[in-house]
């Protein structure tokens, strides 16, 4: 994992919730970040990823009931 993500994570104190994701999840998010090829979308792809762990309940943009928070 790139630093600039596992510190992303560690200051919204979202890891638990990033782990929690089956292992799949957390390669396509890793991933699609890695391939952004300007920084204002890798930026933008982190973004999304984080709101996405903070909210629950949603995976790229898609329901994902099993991440739901309860």
């Amino acid at each position: 994992m790139a630093e600039d993500v596992a510190a992303a994570l560690e200051s919204r104190q979202l890891l638990p919730q990033y782990q929690q994701r089956p292992a799949y999840q957390q390669n396509d998010y890793l991933s699609w970040i890695e391939r952004a090829k300007r920084p204002e979308t890798r930026q933008k792809r982190l973004a999304q990823m984080l709101d996405e762990l903070a909210e629950g309940g949603i995976y790229m943009n898609m329901k994902h009931p099993a991440s739901a928070r309860i």
